[in-house]
């Protein structure tokens, strides 16, 4: 095996050094690389072996010996920070988000600028297939890593059918819509047991802004923007919008008539899907994959009747036009830093091995396994052999965290269990592509703040805090006003002014 000089990447953001200029020309460092080393986070219960059967198969696509080193996922920020500073780099390195210690690292050139390696076509299993996801995910218009897919679009409202069943009233299109059959759920007795004992929206305790939550979801139904709005070519946040405060209007009369849990505030995330199940709720806005879950859930409880209680609708046209809320559609990305692969030639070496383990045969490997063994196709889906989950749980852990998906996912879909499983498995894929046409992303999504990346936590719970504050009714427009402009003097007018040299 090659041996190749490395130097560490701290000393690199401190000097801006090109590694191509570093060779001590003994060490090898130009010559093709045999293996290809990386970094990355498991899930799974253990990591997989050395000899395991996907390391093989994806060695031999990618035309290089793959040598992973696995981290388990709760200790990888740290592990990622050690190795930075550290002098034994991979090859490639998955990294999980934009932090402080990454953009700068790689602004100050410790890893490779893929932008124009990636526009050329060379490697077309890299080309993105949705341009504003790579935007989102690169660092002040320089792309640093391929990133890892996520489907664009997630959110939707679940909702209990039966109870619409039961009241005649059809799935919601409009947030008007949604607004009525929260009254209808929590004033008309949806169940038909003769009680006022439910209600209509079910919302947990959820801090933070711009991270998904159903709220961050009405809010841009209404038109605010998605974190940032453009208005006349200049990016402003989007909770200084009318349409925030309209959609934050909306959230309060909800809360004031009882239309919402009663503990919204302070409920558990993880006894979500509990009021849905027992009666007492019936609407939740969250991502697709929840309907499912609970779709099984009811079959356990309700075998014979359960395709009768979750129905699903996509994102809803507001106030002000259409507006869906897209994910940022990425989870983070594989880096290549160049204190491993120091010269152009190495580094066309490591993209072409990207692109191979974005083929479609690789995309199989890393999300089901190996075909014939822990799972057949069966009507051209997968379907997994319970005898080998152990094995089947290692590759979705583990291997499935080196997917990028880039330029589509094309693996084999999972057969469901009955055809009313695969209907909601159908309508959620009808869904992300109509409400795709529509997804508002964050135009400054690819930017870095310096003042944000430094005071972003606690500038966000100013306006976190305030949000719930308005919606529980404990304070006016006057006290949303007054902590908008905290918030300015606290740092946000620097983050504003940043953002806005940036784009």
């Amino acid at each position: 095996m090659v041996k190749r000089k490395r130097i560490p990447l701290a000393f690199l953001a401190v000097g801006g050094l090109a590694l191509t200029a570093c060779s001590d020309g003994g060490a090898g460092s130009g010559e093709p690389l045999e293996s290809l080393d990386i970094m990355a986070p498991f899930f799974s219960p253990v990591p997989p072996e050395e000899d395991d059967p996907i390391d093989k198969a994806l060695s031999d696509i990618a035309g290089l010996d793959l040598s992973v080193q696995w981290v388990p996922n709760s200790d990888y920020g740290a592990k990622t920070n050690t190795v930075l500073a550290g002098d034994d780099i991979p090859d490639v390195m998955v990294i999980q988000g934009k932090d402080q210690a990454f953009v700068q690292t790689a602004e100050a050139g410790g890893f490779w600028d893929l932008t124009e390696h990636l526009a050329s076509g060379d490697y077309p299993n890299l080309v993105t297939e949705n341009p504003d996801v790579q935007e989102a995910s690169s660092v002040n218009g320089k792309v640093y890593g391929v990133y890892r897919a996520r489907d664009v679009i997630r959110h939707s409202v679940i909702i209990r059918q039966d109870w619409l069943d039961n009241l005649g009233l059809a799935l919601p299109e409009t947030t008007d819509d949604l607004y009525e059959i929260a009254r209808a759920f929590t004033e008309d007795d949806p169940d038909g047991n003769g009680e006022n004992d439910t209600y209509g929206m079910i919302n947990p305790a959820w801090g933070g802004i711009g991270n998904g939550s159903p709220y961050d979801a009405m809010e841009v139904w209404h038109g605010s923007g998605n974190l940032w709005r453009d208005v006349n070519g200049e990016l402003v946040p989007a909770f200084t919008t009318p349409e925030w405060n309209q959609a934050l209007q909306y959230e309060r009369d909800l809360v004031a008539n009882g239309y919402v849990n009663p503990d919204y505030a302070t409920m558990d995330p993880a006894t979500w899907n509990e009021p849905f199940l027992n009666g007492q709720g019936g609407i939740i806005i969250d991502v697709q994959s929840r309907a499912a879950e609970l779709a099984k859930l009811f079959k356990e409880q309700d075998p014979e009747h359960f395709d009768q209680y979750v129905g699903l609708a996509g994102q809803l046209e507001g106030p002000n036009g259409t507006f869906a809320m897209p994910t940022s559609g990425y989870s983070g990305f594989l880096a290549i830093p160049r204190s491993g692969v120091q010269t152009e030639e190495q580094l066309q070496q490591v993209l072409t091995a990207l692109n191979e383990l974005n083929s479609t045969e690789a995309q199989n490997l890393m999300n089901h396994g190996i075909e014939g063994d822990n799972f057949t196709v069966e009507d051209g889906a997968a379907v997994f052999d319970p005898a080998k989950q152990d094995f089947t749980d290692q590759v979705t852990g583990a291997w499935a965290q080196l997917g990028m998906n880039v330029a589509g996912y094309n693996a084999y879909p999972i057969k469901q269990a009955s055809e009313y499983e695969e209907a909601l498995y159908q309508l959620r894929l009808d869904l992300q592509a109509e409400d795709l046409a529509n997804a508002v992303f964050n135009p400054a999504a690819g930017f870095v703040s310096p003042t944000y990346t430094t005071s972003g936590a606690q500038l966000d719970t100013i306006i976190a805090d305030a949000r719930i504050q308005y919606i529980a009714g404990q304070i006016d427009e006057a006290g949303l006003q007054e902590a908008i402009d905290t918030w300015r003097s606290s740092g946000g007018d620097d983050v504003i002014q940043e953002i806005n040299d940036l784009h």
